[in-house]
C-alpha cells in the first residue's frame, strides 16, 4: 500500500499537469500513489494519464466528472474515497513539488493535526522556460527570473527546531489524516465558486473538531506555476461560509456522505 496518496486538483492545462508528473519522478520518496482530481472530462488529460502510467513507477489513479462549472469540493471528495493511503497530501495541477516533498509529508504522517507549507510563486518567465526545456529549479533561477515569495523556496528542515506559526491552509500544499477529513465528511459540495471551500471552510471546521494546523514551511515547498489570477473569493461564497459557521457544523451535511435533503 502506499505511504502518501498525493491527490491533484486539476482544471485544463495539460502541459502544466504533464511537468509536475515529470518533476514527480525526483522525488525522494518513492512509495507514493497520485490521484488526479480533474473537475472536467478532458481527452487530453486521459491520453496523458494512460502514457504516464507506463513512463513512471508510481501509481496513478484518475478521477473525473463532466465540467458543468466550478465543482471542485466535489472531485476532491470522490480523489478522497479512492485513495488507498491513510494520510494524504493536496497539490494542484498548476504546481511542482521539491523533491522532498512527499517524503516530509511522509515523516509526519503518523501526527494529529493538518499540516500547512506555502508556496514560490513562479515568474512568468521561468514558468515558461520550464514548459519549454527541461531544468531544474534552484534558488539562484528563483533570483534571476525574479519570481515572488522566495524566501518560501528555502529548504531547511532543521528550521523546525523552532515552532513555526501556520498561517492558514493553502490548497496546493498541505496534508492531513484521511480520519480527520471523513470526520467532518470531506470537502463541502455547496461551495461552486473558487477560494473558499478548498480550503478556508475545510480549515475553520478541522479547527472546531480539534484539529490544529502546524507549519510544513521550510520543508514541504511547492513551485506555483505562473497564470493571471482570474478569480476572488465573492461576497456570496462568504456570507455561505458565515452562515455555516453560524450553524456551527462542522460536519458537513453535502459532503463525502449526503443528507437526505441532497442529491448524489
Amino acid at each position: 500500500m502506499s505511504e502518501i496518496s498525493l491527490i491533484v486538483s486539476v482544471y485544463k492545462r495539460v502541459d502544466k499537469l504533464q511537468l509536475l508528473l515529470n518533476y514527480l519522478k525526483k522525488q525522494t520518496c518513492k512509495n507514493f500513489e497520485v490521484i488526479i482530481a480533474e473537475d472536467d472530462n478532458s481527452n487530453a488529460i486521459k491520453s496523458l494519464i494512460q502514457i504516464s502510467k507506463e513512463k513512471y513507477s508510481f501509481k496513478i489513479k484518475h478521477v473525473f466528472q463532466e465540467d458543468e462549472g466550478f465543482r471542485k469540493c466535489k472531485i476532491l471528495n470522490r480523489a478522497i474515497l479512492v485513495s488507498e493511503s491513510d494520510f494524504l497530501v493536496f497539490t494542484d495541477g498548476d504546481c511542482i513539488l521539491h523533491p522532498h516533498f512527499i517524503d516530509e509529508y511522509k515523516k509526519i504522517k503518523k501526527g494529529n493535526a493538518a499540516y500547512v507549507g506555502r508556496r514560490v510563486m513562479l515568474s512568468e518567465k521561468l514558468t515558461h522556460t520550464l514548459l519549454s526545456k527541461n531544468m531544474g529549479i534552484n534558488f539562484f533561477n528563483l533570483l534571476l527570473y525574479k519570481c515572488k515569495r522566495i524566501e518560501d523556496g528555502i529548504y531547511s528542515p532543521l528550521i523546525n527546531k523552532f515552532k513555526q506559526r501556520s498561517r492558514g491552509i493553502w490548497g496546493c500544499n498541505w496534508g492531513i489524516s484521511k480520519q480527520h477529513l471523513l470526520a467532518i465528511n470531506g470537502f463541502d459540495e455547496d461551495y461552486i465558486k473558487p477560494g473558499i471551500g478548498e480550503d478556508t471552510d475545510i480549515e475553520w471546521r478541522l479547527k472546531r473538531n480539534g484539529v490544529q494546523l502546524k507549519s510544513m514551511r521550510f520543508k514541504a515547498i511547492v513551485y506555483h506555476l505562473f497564470h493571471i489570477e482570474n478569480y476572488n473569493s465573492t461576497k456570496e461564497t462568504e456570507e455561505l461560509m458565515r452562515q455555516k459557521k453560524l450553524t456551527d457544523h462542522f460536519k458537513c451535511i453535502n459532503g463525502i456522505t449526503k443528507s437526505s435533503s441532497h442529491n448524489i
